[in-house]
């Protein structure tokens, strides 16, 4: 039996030194889970060792098998264990990050001191109390009920109003849950000096932008024959200057904006400016055409859907060679209704197209700029499709065109000349 518990105080002892090192890894890697799964196990290690204490305190002594020699060492070498995995779990508790493990009945097992400072959770009241009522009425507290299954993103920390985490709620083990939160009000705070600094800046430039470019509209390049070439160069990019800070201060806006005022969005007209705007931009060079069956309007904000819808259509002209074909679409989805733009243009590579919504992302710089485009739009795209609880597709392949389509849900549909939902 000695050898046996001597075996079963030196497994826990190195596992739990193992997960602690490389929870402390994972944590300076951002290895959030990493860092959860190791506090976790440390704390299911050391339950562990409580009951082996239980054990060697209890039945031991009565077992005549085992000498007072032996009891003797034994009990020096668990309390020698015991006190290194007190100062292992200490460490783990004063990792930065939250970690709450849970029951299959979300009923709180174990937390760890960054839970304390971040969700509020207090010892010893608050083992064995329902999480998710524990929360009150905070977002985490729906987020919960409704059975978390996706990472819950920038909401306030509930046991401090001045910080915001994200959450994650995983499996682990056997009928357990292991709720991750990070605090990223750093990041927070960062975000927000940045579209304050592109607010601010593409304000300020709009003015001298605007009196640069109306004074290079004063000049006739007919009176200075031998710098038409130049003036027309200059007129051209100060235009792509000025449209570049619009797109900035519509991006900066809709970043701060929470909701749209809902209106009514006729799409056959919406889709009919759509196609003259198309045309006049290709100039005859492509076919283009509008296809619509979904027999619906939008509810929305008409000036941003239709910069949104708009977007997508310019950017097929400006990437499809002369003489292909662009095609738009509006039709019904059992989710409700798809507005898309298909072309035969170059193609996106696949590793290019989780980024495409990225500001100022390029797959090809000299091709973008030889476009006119601000590399702007498909970010606006994206921001205007989440106001309206919506979101953007892209298929492409290489040399076979592009598809980018705009997935809009059920309560967003009006029946056509009435404010019935469809």
């Amino acid at each position: 039996m000695l050898q046996f518990f001597d075996r079963s105080w030196k497994l826990p002892a190195a596992l739990a030194a193992g997960l602690l090192a490389g929870g402390l890894l994972g944590w300076l890697a951002n290895g959030h889970i990493a860092t959860g799964v190791a506090l976790v196990a440390i704390a299911e290690i050391v339950l562990l060792l409580t009951r082996i204490r239980h054990v060697t305190r209890h039945i031991m002594p009565s077992n005549p098998t085992i000498s007072s020699l032996q009891h003797d060492r034994f009990m020096t070498r668990s309390r020698r264990i015991a006190s290194s995995l007190r100062d292992l779990r200490s460490a783990a508790g004063s990792l930065p990050d939250a970690v709450v493990l849970l029951d299959n009945e979300q009923h709180v097992r174990w937390f760890n001191h960054a839970a304390e400072d971040l969700l509020g959770l207090r010892r010893p009241q608050d083992r064995g109390t329902h999480l998710h009522e524990r929360m009150g009425t905070t977002e985490l507290a729906g987020w919960l009920q409704d059975g978390a299954h996706e990472p819950l993103n920038d909401v306030v920390a509930p046991g401090h109003p001045n910080r915001h985490i994200n959450v994650t709620l995983l499996p682990f083990g056997r009928r357990q849950r292991l709720l991750l939160a990070r605090d990223i009000s750093h990041l927070t705070r960062l975000e927000q000096i940045r579209r304050d600094f592109v607010a601010n800046v593409s304000h300020e430039l709009r003015t001298p932008l605007t009196v640069i470019h109306g004074y290079l509209e004063l000049i006739d390049p007919e009176d200075v024959p031998e710098l038409a070439p130049v003036l027309g160069e200059m007129r051209a990019q100060s235009k792509r200057m000025g449209q570049i800070v619009e797109d900035l201060l519509t991006l900066s806006r809709l970043e701060t904006q929470e909701h749209v005022t809902d209106e009514r969005v006729s799409m056959t007209p919406l889709l009919a400016t759509i196609r003259k705007e198309a045309e006049a931009l290709s100039q005859g060079r492509h076919h283009i055409t509008v296809e619509s069956t979904a027999e619906a309007d939008l509810l929305g904000s008409p000036k941003d859907l239709h910069s949104a819808l708009s977007n997508l259509v310019s950017n097929a002209v400006r990437y499809t060679p002369t003489g292909g074909n662009i095609t738009v679409r509006w039709k019904r989805t059992p989710e409700g209704a798809t507005y898309s733009v298909t072309d035969t243009g170059f193609g996106i590579p696949a590793t290019h197209l989780a980024r495409l919504t990225e500001r100022f992302y390029r797959v090809s710089s000299s091709r973008s700029r030889d476009s006119g485009g601000t590399g702007l739009g498909l970010s606006i795209v994206k921001h205007v499709l989440n106001l309206h609880q919506a979101r953007l597709e892209i298929e492409s392949e290489p040399g076979q065109g592009s598809t980018f389509s705009c997935c809009f849900g059920h309560e967003r549909l009006l029946k056509p000349g009435t404010s019935d939902e469809m």
